[in-house]
């Protein structure tokens, strides 16, 4: 299922309290997004949010919920501004539950924003301290990587060209501005085609480099 922007919306819901620190990770699918976010998440401070997993897991007992099957079970896509609230109501349970502590913690996020739609609502939530572009531009490898993954994972369906380019395109389209949407300094490009350890080993230099992390690890304990 892709989930992409239907309309550029105001957050219904205003935020209390101070935006969220966090690091995006970015890249089209098969980049490794997902991997290096798992990764940084294992360690104290991060937390990593994948919003595969936050649809994935959704309890479609609730209110928003049952938006979101309204939505899905037509075949339609999911506005932007229900993203987002849905986005923001795990991370509200996460910090209910003293799993995410927003003044010490940093979030780790992968899949969202996903558009230009959604990283304007989220601009009142999060304060992006740096987006790690990991790129590969040997499209033949992230085919390679999808099909594998999609194998992994028992979706034989997403193992096929057709949907595979499908959503490489969605990608192009759809998230790819969002490299231009944020300043260039907040950019940093990961050579994917690396092996993942030289991918974290690319993201963790810079994040240690980074003033914003250099003056919160001296209380981070």
């Amino acid at each position: 299922m892709i989930f992409t922007p239907r309309l550029f919306a105001k957050d219904p819901t205003p935020p209390s309290g101070p935006r969220y620190r966090s690091f995006l990770m970015f890249g089209a699918p098969g980049c490794g997004k997902g991997t290096q976010g798992a990764i940084l998440g294992r360690i104290p401070r991060f937390n990593h949010c994948a919003c595969g997993e936050v649809f994935r897991s959704l309890d479609t007992r609730t209110a928003l919920g049952q938006q979101f099957v309204e939505y899905s079970s037509r075949g339609e896509l999911v506005p932007d501004d229900l993203t987002v609230q849905l986005w923001k109501a795990n991370i509200k349970s996460r910090e209910d539950s003293h799993l995410f502590k927003p003044d010490i913690d940093f979030l780790v996020l992968d899949g969202i924003p996903r558009s230009v739609g959604q990283a304007l609502i989220m601009e009142a939530h999060i304060e992006v301290v740096q987006v790690f572009h990991l790129a590969c531009p040997n499209r033949q490898e992230l085919f390679r990587r999808l099909r594998k993954r999609a194998l992994k994972e028992n979706r034989l369906d997403d193992a096929s060209d057709e949907v595979i380019t499908r959503r490489l395109k969605t990608y192009e389209e759809e998230s790819k501005p969002l490299l231009d949407y944020y300043s260039e300094k907040l950019v940093t490009e990961v050579d994917a085609s690396q092996h993942p350890a030289r991918v974290f080993h690319s993201i963790l230099s810079k994040i240690l480099s980074l003033p914003i992390w250099q003056e919160a690890s001296e209380t981070i304990y």
